[in-house]
């Protein structure tokens, strides 16, 4: 088992990775990517190809060949993001209600907690006769339950990362969770400052990002990656991805940000396509969708809307 930080991306847009050896010659390799970036030509999925050539983890996959491939988004705000968690009906439990430990990595433990509180409180609902309402008791305890109390010891480690960049952020978040062990923080509660969609710069004042083709052994493109996923849309299905507003979309994430779906996308979804000088068109290849809900959540207007395709069409992993 093998985790990094901090390269290729450098010191101010965090970034890690995963190597996990299993089974007979198996490896899995992932390269996370925070969507609080501010260059518009970044794109992760390019990002884990350069990756796997460094020196350390190169001859890892030398001879090899893939066998899947997958992506999705990590809701890593902690403390301070955890959403609503209750409706009538239902309620969020695991990595889906953010629970995940970002600076310890973990994420299994809170899952099963909160599964098991949740139907905890589930039980003593129909137990009461109740059906169909909201569980505002399991709202009620998670922070003082021990899914709170870890998170509460790392509410700071995010933010830090965020505003100081990972050399002093991991420093400093080092340090913020040292002193939490013995039940404080010099800094209080820190907040996240803006939403990833909001930390986008326009494109005039980054610098493009000139990425090398893929050799086909150690490095490789999307489509046919996500060829490996297995996913399957009917193509004849209402398209899943939503767009209010196209001449928004032409104006501002094509105009001002150089069209950053196209980038950020790990499953080729978005192109931007210019036909015989006709002005540039918003192509939307939804069957290629892996269902990550990257471009709901960086999308810079918020004016793309992920929502279940027709017949629960998407990928079918396979080992993953």
């Amino acid at each position: 088992m093998q985790h990094s930080f901090g390269w290729p991306l450098g010191n101010s847009t965090g970034d890690g990775s995963f190597l996990y050896h299993y089974g007979d010659n198996l490896v899995t390799v992932g390269f996370v990517v925070h969507l609080n970036y501010a260059n518009p030509y970044i794109a992760p999925f390019e990002e884990l190809q350069r990756f796997k050539t460094h020196a350390l983890v190169r001859d890892t996959f030398a001879g090899g060949k893939r066998i899947g491939y997958g992506a999705r988004a990590i809701t890593e705000g902690g403390y301070q993001s955890v959403p609503k968690l209750a409706f009538p009906g239902g309620v969020l439990i695991g990595c889906a209600a953010g629970f995940v430990n970002v600076p310890r990595i973990k994420g299994t433990h809170n899952a099963m907690l909160s599964g098991m509180l949740a139907a905890g409180h589930v039980a003593q609902a129909l137990a009461a006769g109740r059906a169909n309402d909201e569980l505002a008791s399991y709202e009620e305890e998670w922070r003082a339950s021990p899914i709170g109390r870890d998170l509460w010891k790392v509410r700071n480690a995010k933010p830090l990362w965020s505003k100081l960049g990972t050399t002093l952020g991991i420093g400093a978040s080092g340090l913020d969770m040292w002193t939490n062990t013995f039940g404080f923080s010099l800094l209080g509660t820190l907040g996240h400052g803006k939403s990833d969609a909001d930390c986008l710069k326009p494109a005039a004042q980054c610098v493009p990002i000139a990425y090398p083709r893929p050799d086909g052994k150690l490095t490789f493109d999307r489509l046919s990656s996500v060829f490996l996923s297995n996913t399957n849309h009917e193509e004849d299905q209402p398209v899943h991805l939503r767009v209010a507003d196209p001449a928004l979309q032409k104006s501002s994430e094509h105009d001002v940000y150089a069209g950053p779906s196209a980038r950020y996308c790990p499953a080729g979804v978005y192109e931007w396509v210019e036909e015989g000088g006709s002005p540039p068109r918003f192509v939307i290849n939804a069957q290629n969708c892996v269902h990550c809900k990257t471009c709901d959540i960086m999308d810079p207007y918020q004016i793309i809307t992920w929502v279940p395709p027709e017949g629960g069409g998407g990928p079918n992993y396979d080992g993953m």
